[in-house]
């Protein structure tokens, strides 16, 4: 099965900043449709943020202003910059293939003092 590979999560103090990144694997060459969900802990999982290569960009009330999506495809990377997070932010976090449908395994993000 194919999965994406995530990185860049971990604990944070509130109003501090963290990146996350998705890696493509060998058999993707290009993302054209992708997505960052989270997952807070007992709750459903909820889609956050959302990005085309045709530049269509679009963000849950709950993140806007305050997260940004980006694609580099000379990397095959999907990022989630994630700016003044407190602790309702605290979830696991994961990219997801919209078009393939592919996940990330999930990166832990805890925001907590």
């Amino acid at each position: 099965q194919v999965r994406l590979v995530e990185s860049g999560g971990g604990l944070v103090q509130p109003g501090e900043s963290l990146r996350l990144s998705c890696a493509a694997p060998e058999s993707i060459s290009t993302f054209y449709d992708m997505a960052w969900y989270r997952q807070p802990p007992g709750t459903q999982r909820e889609l956050i943020a959302h990005i085309t290569s045709a530049g269509s960009i679009n963000y849950a009330d709950s993140v806007k202003n305050r997260f940004t999506i980006s694609i580099d495809n000379a990397k095959k990377s999907l990022y989630l910059q994630m700016n003044s997070l407190n602790p309702d932010d605290t979830s696991v976090y994961s990219c997801h293939d919209q078009l393939r449908g592919f996940w990330g395994q999930g990166t832990q993000v805890p925001v907590s003092s």
